[in-house]
């Protein structure tokens, strides 16, 4: 006798497996994202490296300003960046000074002795090498004393106005936080936008998520209620919002 049909139909995957099925996720829309942010950006402070650039700082002044800048707010580095580049804002000036003076001249910036000793020594290698100006490409500037790649990309962005990402703990945090990328260290970070990140936005994406991170999107407790850009955000890793 013919086998009678079944009214059942097949089970679904997540039957079968177990999974609950999801809806497929949407592109992070970038442009969306770097766009509103720029609306709202007059609302919020320039980082300090960006406003010297403004300034028509060389590209020493940024190189020093930025090393400066590391592991120190933005008030000290400003106040820092200030006086020691009122005395010296060449590498042969700066070369002039002994160690002690330059550590006077920056304190209280983090690591101030070591810092001191690096500006020290890159005047010396910026004389000798350079014919006292600071190079244009990344493998000479990482080469220099103190120098990595998120420093290295600042001078290139905001000294040469070459086309960089620079990648620092707001970068990073930031493009995780909203799905962007999905990496561990800022060096990955960079390396994950250079491949995605639309050139239009290299330069302007730091100086917009710097701002942005030291304003609203904090590394504890985000304010997401006054974020404009929250209906976007999965708000990945973050435990508690404001």
């Amino acid at each position: 006798m013919p086998k009678k049909q079944s009214n059942k139909t097949a089970p679904s995957e997540a039957a079968v497996t177990g999974k609950s099925a999801r809806t497929p996720r949407v592109p992070f829309n970038i442009d969306r994202f770097v766009d509103t942010l720029k609306t709202h950006y007059h609302n919020w402070d320039a980082p300090v490296i960006t406003l010297i650039a403004s300034h028509g700082g060389s590209p020493f002044e940024i190189l020093v300003s930025t090393i400066l800048s590391l592991r120190t707010k933005d008030e000290v580095t400003a106040k820092a960046a200030k006086r020691i580049l009122s005395k010296a804002d060449t590498p042969a000036k700066l070369w002039t000074l002994d160690e002690k003076a330059i550590e006077k001249l920056i304190y209280p910036v983090g690591f101030y002795p070591t810092k001191a000793r690096q500006l020290r020594r890159i005047s010396q290698i910026l004389l000798e090498k350079f014919d006292g100006r600071v190079p244009d490409r990344m493998d000479d500037l990482l080469a220099l004393p103190g120098v990595g790649r998120k420093t290295a990309n600042l001078v290139l962005a905001e000294g040469f106005g070459q086309a960089a990402i620079c990648v620092d703990t707001h970068v990073h945090r930031i493009s995780n936080r909203i799905g962007y990328v999905s990496t561990r260290t800022p060096e990955k970070t960079e390396f994950a936008l250079r491949d995605q990140l639309p050139p239009r936005h290299w330069n302007i994406y730091n100086e917009l998520l710097v701002a942005f991170g030291q304003v609203l999107c904090r590394p504890i407790s985000p304010w997401c209620s006054r974020c404009p850009v929250a209906d976007m955000c999965p708000q990945i890793d973050v435990k508690k919002t404001r």
